[in-house]
């Protein structure tokens, strides 16, 4: 069985859900994850917003506006009336729904069901519609087996033992459609898997069925070997090493949810990176292998912030480090980027809600410098340590460009060095022509 992820462009108007077919094949055994139709998940976020804010007028107009254009939605999917009909009960319960918070104090956990609308309406709508044309299919609620835990990490053996079963009840259906993005925390509440989720719920049902392959469809033929928004002349990748898609992704290549490698990659579940705009392209190929020696692509994350701590206490002395790391877990605040020296050590961070605080913290071990308005330009590759040249490349391409801090050999995979954001465009493009051209 496979597993295809379709985003919110893919379903974003009623021409394009009714083109998935052209992709999705309902003679092969395949579970269809889908995202919210495009521009549903940022209208549901203001509404809660001005939920949140006490502001029911505004809530109240945000929802009908977002009502209205479910309704010209529909009337432009189905052309049998029984089944418009259908699709408008369906709104009707779900803007009813959201419409209700309005008379219930509104937390975030209400905030939670509100953003969870979005999946439910565009599942249910796309299953309607393959009813209407005769093609066999059935719901699968994400939020019956999909689940995570205290640490809202989630549980593979839960989805294992909570799907299969709902499969195995329909022998004779081979199109099964489902919710990306949503599930249940440990508590039974309606939750999320975060911004780009759609990603990881492909890749965990995936992990959970032990899938013949993962296929992630956006509107982009693949990973690129660089920004195509920046840069002219990029060209997608036929094949990446799940390490090598996974540094690409969490250091700004937006084509695919970091967290999503790490399930399929436990479980060697290939992953395909295609494109609905051109089905026949081949994409890009993320498996356990990959072609060794050769730099892959380059990638850049913005609104990164740098901080240096400096201090003779380091020298010769243990434990300074722990306790420098203990001040960003105390904040619950990730570090990208490490790197030290006998009297400093340097990290970054993109996570800002706590930086005054943690400053703070830090002034007791030392003197303190932050920076501001950084970006980490990261090059993904066969990095080794048995490999040689690269480096030099590399710093031959920015020679020009001031460099604040550079990571290396903490992966195989990844050279990483911050710049000034002003600077990301020319770095990347300077790379891109030493690099490939």
């Amino acid at each position: 069985m496979k597993v295809l992820k379709f985003g919110g462009t893919s379903v974003g108007s009623p021409d394009r859900m009714k083109k998935l077919l052209d992709i999705i094949n309902p003679q092969e055994q395949q579970i269809v994850v889908l995202s919210a139709v495009s521009g549903t998940t940022n209208n549901l976020v203001e509404i809660s917003a001005a939920y949140l804010e006490g502001n029911k007028p505004k809530a109240a107009l945000l929802v009908q506006t977002l009502r209205d254009k479910y309704e010209v939605f529909i009337k432009e999917l189905y052309a049998d009336a029984i089944y418009l009909e259908k699709a408008k009960t369906i709104i009707d319960f779900h803007f009813n729904l959201i419409a209700e918070f309005a008379n219930h104090i509104f937390t975030t956990i209400e905030e939670k069901i509100i953003l969870a609308q979005g999946e439910l309406l565009s599942t249910t709508l796309y299953h309607i519609y393959l009813s209407e044309i005769g093609v066999a299919s059935a719901l699968l609620p994400a939020l019956d087996f999909m689940k995570i835990d205290e640490d809202n990490e989630p549980v593979v053996d839960f989805i294992t033992e909570h799907l299969t079963p709902l499969l195995k009840a329909k022998p004779n259906v081979n199109l099964f459609i489902t919710q990306g993005f949503i599930c249940r925390n440990s508590f039974g509440e309606i939750d999320n898997l975060r911004r780009g989720g759609s990603d990881y719920t492909a890749s965990l049902i995936g992990a959970g069925i032990k899938a013949e392959e993962v296929q992630i469809w956006t509107d982009i033929d693949g990973m690129h070997n660089n920004d195509p928004r920046i840069v002219k002349g990029t060209k997608p990748i036929a094949n990446l090493s799940f390490d090598e898609a996974a540094e690409l992704a969490y250091f700004g290549a937006k084509i695919l949810h970091p967290q999503s490698v790490f399930p399929a990659q436990k479980y060697k579940i290939p992953v395909r990176l295609l494109n609905t705009m051109e089905p026949t392209a081949h994409g890009t190929l993320i498996s356990s292998e990959s072609e060794k020696g050769k730099i892959k692509s380059i990638a850049a994350k913005d609104g990164i912030t740098a901080i240096k701590i400096q201090s003779s206490r380091m020298l010769l002395a243990y434990g300074f480090l722990r306790r420098v790391f203990e001040v960003f877990e105390r904040y619950k605040t990730p570090i990208d980027m490490i790197t030290t020296s006998e009297v400093a050590v340097s990290v970054t961070i993109d996570d800002t809600r706590f930086l005054g605080e943690i400053t703070k913290d830090l002034s007791d071990f030392g003197i303190v410098e932050v920076d501001v308005n950084h970006s980490i330009i990261c090059v993904v590759g066969d990095m080794g340590a048995e490999t040689y040249g690269y480096a030099s490349r590399i710093f031959e391409a920015l020679k020009h460009i001031p460099l604040r801090m550079i990571s290396y050999g903490g992966s195989n995979y990844n050279i990483s060095l911050l710049v000034k954001t002003d600077d990301k465009v020319e770095a990347l493009r300077s790379l891109h022509n030493r690099l490939f051209d």
